[in-house]
Protein backbone atom coordinates (compact mmCIF):
# COMPACT_ATOMS: atom_id res chain seq x y z
CA UNK A 1 0.00 0.00 0.00
CA UNK A 2 1.76 3.32 -0.88
CA UNK A 3 2.06 5.90 1.47
CA UNK A 4 0.44 9.70 0.79
CA UNK A 5 2.56 12.17 1.46
CA UNK A 6 0.25 14.55 2.66
CA UNK A 7 -0.40 13.06 5.10
CA UNK A 8 1.67 13.04 8.57
CA UNK A 9 3.67 10.38 9.89
CA UNK A 10 2.82 9.21 12.90
CA UNK A 11 5.20 9.79 15.63
CA UNK A 12 7.29 6.93 17.45
CA UNK A 13 9.06 7.12 20.62
CA UNK A 14 12.63 7.90 19.10
CA UNK A 15 11.21 11.42 18.03
CA UNK A 16 9.68 12.21 21.84
CA UNK A 17 11.81 13.62 24.37
CA UNK A 18 11.80 11.34 27.82
CA UNK A 19 10.49 13.67 30.61
CA UNK A 20 8.56 13.58 33.93
CA UNK A 21 5.71 13.92 32.77
CA UNK A 22 5.51 10.66 30.60
CA UNK A 23 7.15 8.76 33.45
CA UNK A 24 4.27 10.01 35.93
CA UNK A 25 1.88 9.38 32.59
CA UNK A 26 3.03 5.79 33.11
CA UNK A 27 3.34 5.56 36.87
CA UNK A 28 -0.58 6.33 37.09
CA UNK A 29 -1.62 3.77 34.51
CA UNK A 30 1.03 0.88 37.06
CA UNK A 31 -0.32 2.11 39.90
CA UNK A 32 -4.17 1.98 39.27
CA UNK A 33 -3.32 -1.65 37.64
CA UNK A 34 -0.86 -2.52 40.88
CA UNK A 35 -3.20 -1.81 43.78
CA UNK A 36 -6.31 -2.99 41.75
CA UNK A 37 -4.35 -6.38 41.15
CA UNK A 38 -2.55 -6.37 44.44
CA UNK A 39 -5.05 -5.10 46.83
CA UNK A 40 -7.74 -7.46 45.26
CA UNK A 41 -5.35 -10.46 46.33
CA UNK A 42 -5.00 -9.02 49.92
CA UNK A 43 -8.48 -8.00 50.26
CA UNK A 44 -9.90 -11.27 48.78
CA UNK A 45 -7.20 -13.64 51.16
CA UNK A 46 -8.62 -11.64 54.02
CA UNK A 47 -11.73 -11.79 53.20
CA UNK A 48 -11.67 -16.14 53.11
CA UNK A 49 -9.91 -16.32 55.83
CA UNK A 50 -11.99 -14.15 58.07
CA UNK A 51 -15.29 -16.35 57.02
CA UNK A 52 -12.81 -19.69 57.33
CA UNK A 53 -12.84 -19.05 60.92
CA UNK A 54 -10.25 -18.52 63.63
CA UNK A 55 -7.70 -20.35 63.14
CA UNK A 56 -7.77 -19.75 59.26
CA UNK A 57 -7.64 -15.89 60.32
CA UNK A 58 -4.80 -16.53 62.88
CA UNK A 59 -2.53 -18.30 60.38
CA UNK A 60 -3.18 -15.00 57.66
CA UNK A 61 -2.56 -12.83 60.86
CA UNK A 62 0.82 -14.64 61.25
CA UNK A 63 2.13 -14.27 58.31
CA UNK A 64 0.89 -10.84 57.12
CA UNK A 65 0.58 -8.73 60.26
CA UNK A 66 3.22 -10.08 63.08
CA UNK A 67 5.22 -13.11 63.26
CA UNK A 68 4.41 -15.67 66.23
CA UNK A 69 8.21 -14.70 67.91
CA UNK A 70 9.41 -18.00 66.32
CA UNK A 71 11.95 -16.78 63.47
CA UNK A 72 11.84 -18.52 60.49
CA UNK A 73 9.65 -18.31 57.24
CA UNK A 74 7.28 -16.02 59.41
CA UNK A 75 9.28 -13.33 59.94
CA UNK A 76 10.44 -13.35 56.40
CA UNK A 77 6.84 -12.75 54.79
CA UNK A 78 5.71 -10.33 57.66
CA UNK A 79 8.88 -8.25 56.43
CA UNK A 80 7.67 -8.86 52.79
CA UNK A 81 3.80 -8.09 53.46
CA UNK A 82 4.73 -5.06 55.04
CA UNK A 83 7.31 -4.18 52.15
CA UNK A 84 4.80 -4.88 49.76
CA UNK A 85 1.98 -3.32 51.77
CA UNK A 86 4.38 0.37 51.76
CA UNK A 87 4.42 0.05 48.06
CA UNK A 88 0.53 -0.13 48.30
CA UNK A 89 0.40 3.20 49.75
CA UNK A 90 2.93 4.33 47.82
CA UNK A 91 1.16 3.62 44.89
CA UNK A 92 -2.19 4.53 46.87
CA UNK A 93 -0.29 8.26 46.89
CA UNK A 94 0.92 8.42 43.83
CA UNK A 95 -2.31 7.59 41.51
CA UNK A 96 -4.05 10.26 44.04
CA UNK A 97 -1.19 12.70 43.43
CA UNK A 98 -1.53 11.89 39.48
CA UNK A 99 -5.21 12.18 39.36
CA UNK A 100 -4.97 15.54 40.91
CA UNK A 101 -2.83 16.92 38.31
CA UNK A 102 -4.61 14.98 35.42
CA UNK A 103 -7.93 16.96 37.02
CA UNK A 104 -6.01 20.61 36.67
CA UNK A 105 -5.24 19.26 33.26
CA UNK A 106 -8.71 18.74 32.31
CA UNK A 107 -9.30 22.50 33.44
CA UNK A 108 -7.32 23.62 31.16
CA UNK A 109 -4.40 24.76 33.29
CA UNK A 110 -1.09 23.73 33.41
CA UNK A 111 -0.30 23.14 29.86
CA UNK A 112 2.94 25.30 30.14
CA UNK A 113 6.17 23.13 29.85
CA UNK A 114 7.62 24.49 32.99
CA UNK A 115 4.57 24.20 35.00
CA UNK A 116 3.89 20.56 33.58
CA UNK A 117 7.31 19.53 34.33
CA UNK A 118 7.62 20.52 37.47
CA UNK A 119 3.92 19.60 38.70
CA UNK A 120 4.70 15.89 36.84
CA UNK A 121 7.83 16.31 39.98
CA UNK A 122 5.91 17.20 42.41
CA UNK A 123 3.72 14.00 42.15
CA UNK A 124 6.21 11.92 42.72
CA UNK A 125 7.65 14.29 45.70
CA UNK A 126 4.48 14.28 47.60
CA UNK A 127 3.83 10.90 47.10
CA UNK A 128 6.91 9.57 48.49
CA UNK A 129 6.85 12.40 51.39
CA UNK A 130 3.21 10.69 52.06
CA UNK A 131 3.91 7.42 52.05
CA UNK A 132 7.38 7.99 54.62
CA UNK A 133 4.73 10.36 56.92
CA UNK A 134 2.18 7.94 57.12
CA UNK A 135 4.35 4.87 57.70
CA UNK A 136 6.49 6.67 59.83
CA UNK A 137 3.65 7.48 62.26
CA UNK A 138 2.21 4.21 62.11
CA UNK A 139 5.58 2.12 63.06
CA UNK A 140 5.92 4.25 65.60
CA UNK A 141 2.70 3.76 67.22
Amino acid sequence: MARNPGRPLSPHLTIWKWGPHMLVSILHRATGVGMATGGAMLFVWWLSALASGPDAYATFSRWIIADDGTGGLPVLTTALAKIALIALTWAFFQHMATGVRHLVLDIGAGYELKTNRMFAQLTMVVSTFLTIALWGWALTR
